[in-house]
């Protein structure tokens, strides 16, 4: 059935295909009982995928990463498709329109995405207004949060500390993002000192656990420089990774943006893999890129990642791709003989 619909919505702008996506799920803001058959074929229910992490009970390990909920507009439709919970964001201090359209782009025979989106959003303060009667929810739910374009870099940790104090009341846990490619010079945020500087500030104004997302377009060497800087500071979990820009990875690419999907799968995992082999049982690791499969997401969990995370391959795949995974994981425990996701997290480790 998805196949047939994916045939329609590809003729459309990814952009606009994405509106129509979005504007079908909130439709169960509005109308819940719509999407009860929509969880009873998606959920995946089995205490076997449940852990607690942060003190936080998450049902499975498979979630939605941040940038296909900007506006956290769809999380009761996330939840009803079987994620084990959900990252909504980019969220600016100020709304942003983003950069300029066209913006999105499929590369559909490597099965990817290249975005140039620029943080669009609402603005912190609509955000926690929506959220507000939401949360608590269901499922655990994170705030991936970003500086403003127009904020001078010298004024970045700010911003931040803005949106640490404004969201946390409506989240589970924070994400600082200074790895997205798409707001001008936001990657070069990525060094020690400010990593030092940023999480210093912001962790002693949150209950809530802070982590950092980083891109997969750097050594591991400096991969693991950079988030031992955090953690000194106070950051409880890193998640790997976020798009890259090298644009050799597909055919035909725009020179802008970032570039998500199958083709990151290598890549994100090798700066994965060096991360968890410094910092597994040190802090919480969480796995982004190029996972489409419940091979790839238990080689994840194995490797040291507590929770993987999805984008592109839920457009790629369809709404059934968190529960297909979290069945492929239980079929892959019972033939290994593990009898909880806990007893498989960082198996190949020990």
């Amino acid at each position: 059935m998805y196949e047939n619909l994916k045939k329609i919505l590809f003729k459309l702008d990814p952009e606009k295909a994405h509106m129509l996506a979005e504007f079908a799920m909130r439709l169960g803001n509005f109308a819940p009982s719509l999407l009860n058959p929509v969880a009873s074929r998606c959920i995946t229910a089995d205490e076997r995928l449940s852990q607690e992490i942060f003190d936080i009970k998450f049902p499975n390990p498979v979630g939605i990463a941040a940038g296909f909920d900007k506006n956290a507009l769809m999380i009761r439709a996330l939840c009803a498709l079987g994620f084990g919970y959900a990252e909504y964001g980019t969220i600016t201090p100020k709304p942003q329109s983003g950069n300029a359209k066209p913006r999105l782009f499929r590369h559909v025979a490597e099965k990817s995405l290249q975005n140039a989106m620029g943080f669009n959003n609402d603005g912190a303060v609509k955000a926690v207004k929506r959220l507000s009667a939401l949360y608590p929810f269901a499922m655990p739910l994170g705030a991936n949060i970003g500086k403003n374009k127009a904020t001078p870099q010298e004024n970045a940790i700010e911003d931040y500390v803005y949106l640490v104090k404004t969201l946390s009341p409506v989240c589970d846990y924070l994400v600082v993002n200074i790895s997205s490619p798409n707001t001008p010079n936001l990657r070069d945020l990525q060094n020690e000192s400010f990593i030092k500087e940023l999480f210093s500030a912001c962790v002693p104004l949150t209950n809530r656990p802070i982590l950092l997302k980083i891109a997969p377009d750097m050594t591991p060497k400096n991969a693991v420089s950079l988030c031992s800087a955090a953690i000194e500071s106070g950051a409880k979990g890193i998640i790997a990774t976020n798009t890259t820009v090298d644009y050799s990875l597909v055919e035909n690419p725009k020179d802008f943006g970032g570039i998500s999907g199958e083709v990151l799968r290598e890549k994100s995992f090798k700066i994965f893999e060096a991360i968890a082999k410094e910092f597994f049982k040190t802090t919480i690791l969480i796995s982004a890129g190029g996972i489409s499969n419940a091979k790839e997401a238990y080689k994840r969990l194995k490797a040291g990642a507590s929770l993987v995370q999805i984008y592109t391959s839920f457009i790629y795949e369809g709404p059934k791709i968190a529960g297909n995974i979290n069945k492929g994981i239980l079929e892959l425990m019972d033939k290994e003989g593990f009898h909880s996701i806990k007893e498989i997290i960082g198996a190949a480790r020990n």
